[in-house]
């Protein structure tokens, strides 16, 4: 077989080297009658199952997590990749650049990144063989429903090709570039349930033509998987979606703040998704989605009374507004030191801020005037933000207060009034938190890092980008909040 393999890629050496190969890279077109497309392959292609080079796979440099553009063309058209040295080239006819770099390495077995089928190069035969099958789950993780119902069950460890174990689910994520807070946020995302459900099964949004919705299915996927061939994934295709979608707002090399980003990603993955502004027209907007009854203050002249200070009448308007997240106010912080010189670090109770929205404390604000807030509808998954930070003309500040929170059962129609259940039912309205992300560093630097809770186990992790490691429940009550996500208990 070796020798028959020498003489076929001498044959294939002599037909290479007496063709004319200049062309325009960047075109995707080579002279000597080519483009990128298979011209030699229009008609049906001869499948085997067995080739002489399926020996030099190498799965060790396969890494499908980046963008699927040709090395050397870089177009996104026709992309196959090497399985030898894992790089990405265009097309595998004769002249394209598959085909002379399948002749310039002796590399000869490569995937179609789009629809999975291996072949030979230049010999131009598909390969059936099912030792290829765990490279397409790689390239393209698939769950079916049953999987999925089983994924919170499931306590196995799954092992990378290096030999290191890892969690499905729960592994990490490369920082390309001060990209901790797209991490963190995806992390957090990773533990809802009903929206993990629905991402990772395509067909729930097979029509969906929006790249940040394909690109964050996909990234669900690769971090489920429980066959992946390392133990961490790179999110660079999200964040190429994204940035295009946010208009570089979020953009790799820039820092920008989680709780923003969270914002702009749920309404726009409930826009690209079809939604409307009804309730529960679509995934994002059934797990987060509540509503706020707002009393407003009105001022108006009175125009029966002529007395001076005495012309004014107040009114009060109500109305409803749907939230995603309730942002939750922290005392200041003290301005004087403790008799040791050091700096008092004040603490409240989780439920003395929720207070905002009894229906009864008024907030007054220079831009919205005096209004009071009650929740008149809770949503499955609760999105608290803590306002830490302040800015002001010249510098932002960190407030360091910490809240004191419940890492279970927060029952809130304790110190909240609630709306009634429709039919008599009773609310739920006691909730368990599944992920807290936290600050660490000074205002305008510093990084994120989050915790977050497995399911399966009921046992919790801290997660700071590419760091996994196991933690005690009572770490995550001592951290500094900014952001928390609670599920609602059944």
């Amino acid at each position: 077989m070796k020798r028959q393999r020498e003489e076929r890629q001498r044959e294939d050496a002599r037909n290479y080297n007496s063709t004319p190969r200049r062309g325009n890279a960047r075109s995707g077109r080579m002279e000597g009658g080519g483009s990128v497309e298979e011209k030699n392959t229009k008609g049906s292609t001869d499948v085997r199952r067995e080739c002489p080079y399926l020996d030099t796979v190498n799965r060790q440099v396969l890494d499908f997590d980046f963008e699927k553009f040709c090395s050397v063309s870089l177009s996104n058209l026709n992309v196959y990749g090497c399985l030898v040295c894992g790089k990405y080239f265009q097309g595998r006819g004769k002249h394209s650049h598959a085909y002379t770099h399948s002749l310039e390495a002796d590399h000869h077995v490569f995937i179609n990144l789009h629809t999975e089928k291996v072949y030979c190069v230049p010999d131009g035969y598909e390969i059936n063989d099912p030792s290829l099958d765990d490279i397409r789950h790689v390239l393209n993780p698939r769950f079916d429903a049953q999987q999925v119902a089983n994924l919170d069950k499931n306590k196995l460890w799954s092992r990378a090709l290096d030999g290191s174990d890892y969690m499905p689910g729960m592994v990490g994520l490369n920082n390309i570039k001060d990209t901790d807070f797209v991490n963190v946020i995806i992390q957090s995302l990773m533990r809802v349930t009903q929206l993990r459900d629905f991402f990772l099964i395509p067909g729930n949004y097979k029509n969906c033509r929006s790249p940040l919705v394909q690109r964050f299915g996909e990234l669900f996927r690769k971090i489920w998987h429980p066959r992946n061939f390392k133990g961490q994934v790179s999110p660079h295709e999200f964040l190429q979606a994204v940035m295009v979608a946010s208009r570089k707002r979020f953009r790799i090399g820039t820092q920008s703040d989680p709780v923003e980003f969270m914002s702009w990603l749920l309404n726009t993955l409930h826009h690209d998704l079809g939604g409307t502004k009804k309730p529960n027209s679509s995934i994002i907007y059934r797990c987060f989605q509540g509503e706020l009854e707002v009393v407003s203050e009105v001022v108006e002249k009175d125009a029966g009374n002529n007395k001076e200070g005495e012309n004014t009448v107040v009114k009060e308007e109500t109305s409803k507004m749907p939230f995603l997240m309730l942002a939750l106010d922290l005392p200041p912080p003290p301005l004087f030191k403790d008799v040791m010189e050091k700096n008092i670090i004040p603490q409240v109770p989780l439920f003395t801020i929720l207070k905002k929205f009894d229906g009864e404390t008024v907030h007054e604000t220079v831009k919205t005037g005096r209004k009071r807030y009650k929740i008149s509808r809770l949503p499955q998954y609760l999105v608290l933000h803590m306002k830490r930070f302040t800015k002001n003309n010249f510098f932002i500040e960190k407030n360091p207060t910490l809240v004191n929170f419940p890492v279970k059962n927060l029952e809130l129609k304790d110190y909240l009034p609630l709306p009634a259940g429709k039919d008599g039912d009773k609310v739920k309205s006691k909730y368990d938190l599944i992920a807290n992300l936290v600050h660490d560093g000074k205002p305008g630097e510093g990084s994120y890092r989050v915790f977050v809770q497995r399911k399966s186990e009921e046992t919790w992790y801290e997660m700071q980008d590419l760091h996994v490691s196991e933690t005690l429940p009572q770490m995550v009550a001592l951290s500094e909040a900014y952001m928390q996500i609670y599920e609602q208990q059944l």
